[in-house]
């Protein structure tokens, strides 16, 4: 499989990407636990069948320590008893801010009240941002086709 276009060497999209890479880089160093923000990158790129980004997120996720169980349960991670209630609260935000178009109402109180017993107001603007940008990214590759598993961890930098 072959992407649609050099998404990586056009100059309109890589002048794109160094802006949506500067609001990854502002959540990277945000308070919000590297753990919780990988496993949101993975589920929400889960939903958007990109596998690019999925291919992405589990190595680098494995690379800095996480558990083949625990990666292996992200998609059923409401079943699984290896999450923690603040990783469960941010994977409910994280569905439901990927899926919005499919909720009437968006994303429920009860699941902002959730992450917000988890969270501090900055991290809540950094799980916001994170579930945004993911989503921007999984877009853009599952637009292009962009072929998943030659992904190196840490290749991007």
């Amino acid at each position: 499989m072959n992407p649609r276009l050099d998404f990586f060497g056009n100059p309109v999209a890589a002048k794109v990407l160094r802006h949506i890479n500067a609001a990854g880089r502002a959540v990277t160093e945000s308070g919000l636990p590297h753990t919780t923000q990988e496993l949101v990158k993975i589920r929400a790129s889960q939903i958007n069948g990109c596998g690019f980004c999925t291919d992405m997120h589990t190595k680098d996720a494995a690379a800095a320590g996480e558990t083949a169980l625990r990666l292996n349960l992200v998609a059923a991670w409401r079943e699984a008893t290896v999450f923690t209630d603040a990783e469960r609260a941010a994977l409910e935000l994280t569905e439901q801010g990927t899926r919005i178009a499919d909720a009437a109402g968006g994303v429920t109180d009860e699941a902002w009240a959730d992450a917000a017993k988890h969270y501090d107001e900055d991290q809540l603007a950094a799980l916001i941002s994170l579930i945004a940008v993911i989503n921007a990214y999984n877009r853009i590759n599952v637009i292009n086709r962009q072929p998943a598993g030659d992904y190196r961890p840490g290749q991007f930098g």
